[in-house]
């Protein structure tokens, strides 16, 4: 049995690397009696042995067997769970260094601890990488008993921590945090020992491990050892386009740019598409016309202006436009407190201590009356590809790599490995549903969502933003359909409305954050009448966040169901195509409904219920017998696909402008975190 999960997982070039992890993974199951037998001092006795031989520089290889047989006695008694076999061979992937795609609900938290425990015995510490603070918090406390029983430290770094707090968390033998809080604290770390006038030591990170706390030069971070990083496609990948930077304040009268803000927030509503400003379709660049400019200087202005040049002042028209047209409340940003607070397109969730560059974040304060902020420029950059470089050792698991393979082999020389279920999937992936309008759409999810509640089965309805959340809600509450709803306002509720998602016939609205590292388990008579049903609203950016939703379904062998539904005024085909071609495309296809129908009909199975599951139809990709079906749906890939060649562009770009970056910087002896890093 484990010789076959091993096959099916890995395809190494040389026969003697199966044979050894086929050996390694029979081990650990053979001393499953042995450790068992050890008493709880015993266990931690062992536990301090290997501790001792692995600094003593044995390979961690030759350790691997008896370090994870002993950290699964050790889950078996604390916890009460223990590591599945995939989950062993999903452990040795992450600590050969790969990326171990499995599915939702396999259990990625607790074969996380393998690696980590394993990597932990060298003494320098082992980090864990995860989205939010939340799943940080609650992984940390969740698998703190397992690592204490074999004499581990755990520690968690949360946002608005103290200095000395984190320092002590980071000297733990495990530490979990977010990727964001990991990287900020190394350029913190760097920014202290300039101000500190020791700017020698910035290029020896070895001799910095200092541990006195009172040191102005004492670095938060140890050396960077090792990390696991959690749903590693969405901050290796997604994330990768948006670099970590510490702002700083730049020299400019803080009373004149808030007035530049404020004025041109009032006069946007002036300037019209196509005679005063153009718009890039696929770049999303916006730039004023002749015409533009020659309103700018005609209308009437504050007296503080008069001393700003025209440029200035055609860019902060400009920049205000773009945050009337494109920065939309709800979607990209919430105001909470009387602050813009921006929501992570990926996630769905706030995206805390973040701020869009070049003024747009300021352009949006001023849009909704709020306090502008001074305008601050980088004080410290760093990419998250640069960050995580920086690691002896990376690896990282997901439920959706396969499909960025090439690029997490190119960006950070990871291979994927893809560890199969332990049970097999009974997820049922029934027909894509297409309409020509979002009315016809939302109509009949509605409607679908009335048949599989009335049957008392779970349903999870996923959507792109907070505002199509909340229209969702409306219809569903028009319907008379009880449900709650999941997204970024009610962040601090999420794991209470995440744990009863499974429910007998709980309805749950959320944003794509509910397939983000969080658990919806099956309460009791649900798999007996078909689990839980996911129904996606739209298509997202990445074909990768799509899965993950549908993942949320069918976990761990449990019976389940998911659908897609798409219509043409989809703000993807805008995306992909850019707004006029979308506008072309929409038209034409509209040719494709029967003369007389009032509002465009659904063209994925007219003549069945919706949850009627056709031959040749589970995939979803092909509507047999309806040629505009499968030229619609074509059409929404194909956008999808344009939108993900897209960003991955941005990243290449990214990447290269920030190794030349280096380059330079190295050549001049300055550091490249710190230096002209707006150039």
């Amino acid at each position: 049995m484990v010789s076959r999960f091993i096959e099916s997982v890995f395809s190494l070039p040389a026969r003697w690397q199966l044979r050894r992890l086929h050996e390694q993974v029979r081990q650990i199951v053979e001393l499953k009696g042995e450790f068992a037998d050890l008493s709880d001092n015993e266990l931690k006795e062992r536990s301090l042995s290997y501790r001792y031989r692995a600094k003593c520089g044995d390979p961690l290889e030759l350790l691997l067997p008896q370090a994870f047989a002993l950290i699964r006695e050790a889950a078996r008694r604390t916890i009460g769970l223990m590591h599945f076999e995939v989950q062993l061979v999903g452990g040795a992937a992450l600590h050969a260094g790969a990326i171990a795609q499995m599915q939702t609900g396999e259990g990625k938290t607790l074969m996380a601890t393998l690696p980590l425990y394993l990597r932990g015995l060298a003494g320098k510490g082992a980090h864990l990488a995860t989205a939010n603070d939340y799943l940080a918090r609650r992984d940390a406390e969740w698998m703190r008993p397992i690592f204490m029983a074999l004499g581990f430290s755990v520690g968690s770094i949360i946002a608005g921590m103290h200095r000395v707090e984190r320092m002590q968390a980071y000297r733990c033998d495990v530490t979990y945090g977010t990727a964001r809080e990991f990287g900020f604290d190394f350029l913190r770390d760097r920014l202290q020992l300039r101000h500190g006038a020791e700017t020698q030591l910035l290029f020896h990170a070895g001799d910095l491990d200092q541990t006195e706390t009172s040191s102005p030069l004492a670095r938060v971070q140890r050396e960077l050892h090792f990390a696991v990083v959690d749903e590693a496609d969405s901050i290796l990948i997604d994330e990768a386009r948006i670099p970590l930077v510490i702002s700083g304040i730049l020299n400019t009268d803080g009373d004149v740019a808030t007035t530049g803000y404020q004025w041109s927030a009032h006069v946007a509503a002036h300037f019209s598409e196509a005679r005063h400003f153009v718009v890039d379709p696929l770049t999303r660049r916006l730039e004023l016309t002749a015409d533009g400019r020659q309103l700018v200087r005609t209308l009437s202005k504050p007296a503080q202006l008069d001393a700003l040049r025209l440029t200035s002042l055609y860019e902060y028209v400009e920049r205000a436009i773009r945050a009337e047209r494109e920065f939309l409340r709800d979607r990209q940003y919430v105001v909470c407190n009387e602050k813009v607070v921006i929501v992570d397109e990926f996630t769905g969730r706030i995206a805390e201590g973040r701020q869009w560059r070049d003024g747009i974040h300021q352009a949006v304060e001023a849009k909704e009356g709020l306090a502008v902020t001074i305008a601050s420029g980088s004080a410290a950059r760093i990419t998250v590809q640069e960050f995580f470089a920086l690691y002896q050792g990376l690896s990282g698991m997901t439920g959706t790599a396969a499909g960025s393979a090439r690029e997490f082999r190119k960006a950070y020389k990871l291979a994927v490995v893809t560890v199969p279920t332990n049970c097999p999937s009974r997820r049922r992936r029934l027909p894509d549903r297409v309409f020509g309008t979002a009315r016809a759409k939302w109509q009949a999810v509605a409607e679908e969502v009335r048949q599989v509640h009335g049957s008392g089965r779970p349903v999870l309805i996923g959507t792109r933003s907070i505002d199509k959340s909340e229209q969702l809600s409306e219809i569903l509450t028009s319907a008379g359909i009880e449900h709650a709803v999941l997204h970024a306002r009610h962040l601090a509720d999420e794991a209470a409305i995440v744990e009863r998602a499974g429910e007998m016939g709980r309805v749950t609205v959320a944003t794509n954050m509910a397939g983000r590292g969080t658990d919806i388990r099956l309460a009791a008579g649900v798999a007996q009448i078909g689990g839980l049903h996911v129904i996606g609203t739209e298509l997202h950016d990445s074909s990768r966040i799509d899965q993950q939703l549908f993942g949320r379904c069918g976990r761990q062998g449990d019976p389940g169901s998911c659908r897609q539904y798409v219509s043409l005024d989809d703000e993807i085909l805008d995306f992909g195509f850019g707004i006029e071609q979308a506008a072309v495309l929409r038209q034409s296809l509209a040719g494709d409904l029967r003369p007389g129908d009032i509002l465009p009909r659904d063209v994925s199975s007219p003549d069945s219920s919706p949850l009627a599951e056709q031959d040749g139809q589970v995939s979803g990709r092909r509507i047999a017998g309806n040629k505009p079906a499968e030229r619609w749906l074509a059409l929404f890939r194909t956008a999808q696909r344009k939108i993900e060649r897209r960003h991955f562009l941005d990243r290449q770009l990214l990447s290269k402008q920030s190794e030349h970056r280096r380059r330079l910087h190295e050549r001049l002896g300055q550091d490249s975190y710190l230096d002209f890093v707006d150039e």
